[in-house]
């Protein structure tokens, strides 16, 4: 029977955990409302902007929430308008349940290099916590590449309770994730 070498570590002990550290400056956000009743006036935009104040705890700063309709065209060409702007963050409010115009994965699904499947698990389970409804959001997150121009994108449900669950499992992440794409360690 092979012995355990001298510098392995015991089958009990802790396994050592990354700590979590805020960014080393801000970063440029962008977060965009998906809501054809904001858009025609019918409803204040109210969740776009507590993301904009919730993502700011983060040093995710965004200048302006943008409120475009529903629908695949307006979403990914508004995500896309974000990120060469120079966002490295782009959060999404709306569009993320089962309406036939519910569409903002479908916008968000092609610009992804990379999904971050965990995460989006992670602020569902959380929001099940908070609401049964949670359990209903089909927002996506991941990267839209794998190197240092590469941008963090979320997708959020419209409510504020929403948004509030979602950043609050995201915003944490934000400098690991950009780290991760600059080519830190993991």
């Amino acid at each position: 029977m092979p012995t355990a070498s001298a510098s392995a570590a015991p089958a009990d002990a802790p396994v050592p955990q990354k700590g979590l550290h805020p960014l080393p400056a801000p970063v440029k956000g962008a977060v965009i409302t998906v809501s054809d009743r904001c858009v025609s006036g019918e409803r204040e935009d109210v969740s776009g902007p507590l993301a904009a104040r919730l993502l700011r705890k983060h040093d995710v700063l965004v200048d302006a929430v943008k409120v475009v309709p529903d629908g695949v065209e307006p979403v990914r060409a508004a995500i896309e308008e974000a990120i060469a702007a120079g966002a490295r963050v782009v959060l999404t409010a709306g569009g993320t349940g089962v309406t036939p115009r519910d569409l903002t994965p479908e916008a968000t699904a092609p610009l992804l290099a990379v999904r971050l499947e965990g995460v989006e698990a992670q602020v569902r389970a959380y929001g099940l916590t908070q609401t049964p409804l949670s359990s209903l959001s089909r927002g996506l997150v991941g990267v839209t590449g794998r190197d240092a121009d590469g941008v963090l994108v979320v997708n959020a449900p419209g409510s504020r309770g929403g948004v509030k669950d979602t950043i609050a499992v995201v915003g944490p992440l934000v400098p690991h994730v950009l780290e991760q794409l600059g080519g830190g360690d993991h």
